[in-house]
């Protein structure tokens, strides 16, 4: 007959010990998601809170985009891009807003929470370097180069049809880009900082990075678009007048 294998009860110690087992492997666990999320946060992705809406209705108050910070370091910025950019100075004015506390101060260090401060901006580009950025046409559309350009994503409020209120042209320095909120007629953009040292232009070093993604709330999920169709006229007309040269 064979004999069944008796096995001693676990003894206090050895329970403490799994016990503090587990709870070391679940502080590593931790530690090593927040060491990815840092890092995640500081070279590759970071997450922004939308407060106002100069970008309707494209970007909502109160949505969270998430950024691709390789741009344009690693790659190039292009027309139709949404960009998230520091306030070049002058461009936004006191909130009011709440700060963060303490615990979601270290939420947004770690990347774990969408940066609410009150300094980064986020409109599209229009104008890349050498761009000559004019409006309005005859049929009240802006133009780059020359060529006009149809906008599906911009807002025009209460009836109007221009895609910018203001007449406006200028050309952009090499390294610099002009940009626009989607929301027309509600958006203090580069149109309103012509006076400014910096003349409405937001230098390449001051942008952050690229919005690709509308990740909050759930039910708005999108992936932000840059419109190729609305500039291919643009770039064909520049390449051919750099053939030109």
């Amino acid at each position: 007959m064979s004999e069944a294998a008796i096995h001693d009860a676990p003894s206090a110690k050895q329970r403490r010990g799994g016990l503090f087992g587990f709870l070391r492997d679940l502080v590593i666990i931790l530690l090593v998601a927040f060491l990815i999320s840092f890092l995640l946060k500081t070279f590759l992705v970071r997450s922004f809170y939308i407060p106002s809406g100069s970008m309707m209705h494209t970007l909502e108050v109160n949505d969270r985009v998430l950024v691709n910070q390789l741009v344009p370091n690693v790659v190039p910025l292009k027309r139709g891009d949404v960009v998230v950019f520091k306030d070049p100075g002058g461009w936004l004015t006191p909130t009011g807003a709440k700060d963060p506390t303490p615990f979601e101060q270290v939420l947004q260090t770690v990347g774990l929470a969408a940066d609410t401060s009150n300094q980064y901006l986020v409109k599209r580009v229009i104008g890349i370097g050498g761009d000559r950025v004019k409006c309005c046409d005859a049929n009240g559309l802006v133009t780059i180069n020359g060529v006009p350009i149809k906008e599906p994503y911009v807002f025009l409020s209460d009836g109007n049809t221009r895609a910018s209120g203001m007449d406006f042209e200028t050309t952009v320095p090499e390294g610099s880009i002009w940009v626009m909120g989607d929301n027309r007629y509600g958006s203090r953009d580069s149109r309103y900082h012509q006076e400014d040292p910096g003349k409405g232009f937001v230098k390449e070093s001051e942008v952050v990075g690229r919005a690709f993604v509308l990740n909050w709330p759930l039910n708005r999920f999108a992936w932000l678009g840059d419109y190729p169709d609305t500039f291919a006229g643009v770039v064909a007309e520049t390449e051919r007048q750099k053939q030109k040269q």
